[in-house]
Parts: structure tokens; sequence; C-alpha cells
């Protein structure tokens, strides 16, 4: 199961059951998929199909809720 953490606009932020340990979030737009780490920065981690303006963007809004997406991992993954 992908538990969505937040909508904002046509992007949607979740996590991967254990896929690994470090704190991420992926970010499911039309145009694609990217992943951000959480720790100790965020970070682009990878992507697909998704042009830069919509990176920025995306990264914009990790950075704007990284503290609740932490929150929610951690109540998420029992941490």
């Amino acid at each position: 199961m992908s538990p969505t953490v937040m909508r904002a606009g046509p992007y949607r932020f979740f996590f991967n059951n254990r896929e690994e340990v470090r704190r991420h979030v992926h970010v499911a737009a039309p145009s694609g998929t990217a992943k951000f780490w959480l720790e100790p920065l965020v970070a682009l981690a990878s992507q697909h199909n998704v042009p830069d303006k919509e990176l920025r963007a995306m990264e914009t809004l990790v950075k704007e809720h990284e503290h609740a997406f932490i929150d929610a991992w951690n109540e998420h993954f029992g941490q």
C-alpha cells in the first residue's frame, strides 16, 4: 500500500511501504514521478519524465512541508 500523505494541485505525495529506511517522499504528477530525500536535506533522489520547471515546483512543496512529511513518515512507519 502506498499511503497518500498530501495532495497539492496536480501532485500526490506518498510513501512506498518499506522501500528503504532513509526518509523520502514520492511525488506523482500527470507528467511522471519524482522521489525526494527528506534527510539530511531535501534533495532530488530520482525522477522519471518530469520537466525541470515541474521538478522545481515539486521541490518547493516538499521543502515547505518537509516537517509534515517527516512526522507522517514517523507515524506511518512507527518511528
